[in-house]
């Protein structure tokens, strides 16, 4: 052994550099200063507050948001089936959790399931999709998925490969969820760029599409459109007319519409409108367009983000391709089960005369006036304070407003070698407790700045969060306002 000089086979020299450049805003910096402090608090190291507001994550239950009792019904009777013999619970739970379990070997949901998920929630998330959307709803085209992310991963690596000597591109929105440029970086895939005009509330037009599809197809090709609907982090719900051109403009360009619709429960003012039913709507060829779209448990009234529940709908994929996504999904087994049986639970909910309905539609337009009402509560308070303007927050969880940094602050930013808007949100976390997320994490005009909030802080914890943030924003102000 004297004669061998022993290395390390990775290094930072020698590590993938995708990973390297890769970054995700709401896991970064940031989140990393805030475990630190939460930590602090609670070794009782003195601080300016005495709890942490966390505005930076669509964790509902992480914050107060309480569970819909018939979906944690039926999760309790699936994980303990002894539940079943018993009269502690309603008789709809017991019949959708013996069908749950009838869908597992061994009637166990410890077992694996078939790696595209239990066949009768996929045939159920089919009938879902064809009440919601008037047309028809193929389940083998369905695969249940461990959340929206795992599916978006899974369905972007189909395009890892090189098209006549170029790279693919992919058209994300600016801004946009951070999960899609890091997984760009992370797959060496090129970051297409397309606006968001804030001035019209965040609309998508054709016209940036163009200008961004032109420039963009001098150094890639471009097969990919990404589209966010309703929008994270800004809250937009795309209209009809927007959705249409959006087709029209994948078709003449030959790309495949990436549609995220995870947040299609949380509207509050507008309509959901999906890409599966607009584009069955349209005449051939338009009708041709390939699309897959996603949907999570995370969000909406469930917020059940711990058990990674969700699903991707394919249409118009060929049909070779779609066999190689499944084989390339099959590798990992199987979905998280818990979280097919919440998936369970939302497509086939309580319905009238049920003995769990009452309950259940009380819980859910609960949650749903509540979010509302904050939705409400947090543009009004981003509008009420001096160099801060705030879209309306039609939809989703969040809230991306404006803010005019003055001069000194952004030069003070520099000179700790932070961007201005992560300068702010840290100030802001370290006065007051209360973590944002830094709109550089998302995308923005240059020369614009942004943060990131999402309206899941329960109402009194948000009108806490209210008082704090305006004072905090006056102060802040006033110290680097020009002599």
């Amino acid at each position: 052994m004297d004669n061998y000089e022993f290395g390390k086979s990775i290094t930072f020299q020698n590590l993938n550099p995708h990973i390297i450049k890769l970054e995700y805003a709401i896991r970064g910096s940031l989140f990393h200063r805030l475990m630190e402090i939460e930590k602090e608090l609670k070794d009782g190291v003195q601080m300016p507050f005495t709890n942490l507001i966390k505005a930076n994550i669509g964790d509902g239950q992480s914050i107060g948001q309480k569970p819909i009792s018939f979906i944690r019904q039926v999760l309790a009777c699936v994980s303990y089936p002894n539940l079943l013999k018993t009269e502690y619970f309603p008789q709809d739970v017991k019949e959708r959790a013996a069908d749950i379990l009838n869908g597992c070997d061994g009637n166990s949901v410890g077992s694996y399931t078939t790696s595209l998920g239990i066949d009768a929630v996929r045939q159920s998330v089919a009938t879902y999709i064809e009440k919601r959307d008037s047309c028809k709803a193929d389940w083998n085209n369905i695969c249940l998925t461990p959340g929206a992310s795992a599916a978006i991963k899974s369905c972007l690596k189909l395009f890892i490969n090189n098209t006549n000597g170029q790279k693919t591109g992919v058209m994300l929105p600016v801004p946009q969820y951070p999960l899609y440029s890091a997984t760009l970086a992370e797959y060496g895939l090129t970051q297409v760029e397309y606006y968001l005009d804030e001035s019209k509330n965040w609309a998508l037009t054709l016209e940036e599409l163009e200008r961004s599809h032109k420039e963009a197809s001098k150094s890639c090709k471009i097969r990919v459109l990404v589209v966010i609907n309703p929008g994270n982090p800004t809250g937009q719900v795309l209209t009809r007319e927007n959705i249409e051109d959006v087709i029209k403009f994948a078709y003449k360009h030959s790309l495949f519409i990436f549609a995220d619709e995870v947040y299609q429960q949380n509207i509050y003012e507008g309509i959901f409108y999906s890409f599966k039913k607009v584009l069955s709507e349209q005449k051939a060829p338009l009708n041709q367009v390939e699309l897959v779209s996603f949907m999570s448990m995370s969000k909406g009234y469930m917020g059940e983000c711990g058990f990674r529940g969700g699903w991707l709908e394919i249409v118009n994929m060929d049909p070779e391709v779609l066999n190689n996504l499944y084989k390339s999904i099959s590798a990992r087994h199987c979905p998280n089960t818990l979280g097919q049986a919440v998936v369970y639970c939302v497509v086939r909910p309580p319905v009238e005369g049920e003995p769990s309905y009452k309950l259940y539609a009380k819980e859910k337009a609960d949650l749903m006036k509540s979010f509302a009402t904050r939705a409400k509560m947090v543009e009004k308070m981003f509008n009420d304070m001096e160099g801060v303007s705030c879209n309306v927050v039609q939809g989703a969880l969040y809230a991306f407003p404006r803010i005019e940094i003055p001069p000194k602050a952004i030069e003070a930013a520099k000179n700790v070698g932070q961007k201005p808007d992560e300068f702010y949100v840290l100030r802001l976390l370290e006065e007051t407790g209360i973590c944002m997320v830094p709109g550089s994490g998302f995308g923005q005009v240059p020369g614009t700045y942004h943060i990131r909030t999402t309206i899941l802080p329960q109402l009194d914890l948000l009108k806490e969060m209210v008082d704090m943030l305006k004072k905090f924003h006056k102060k802040f102000i006033e110290e680097y306002s020009s002599d």
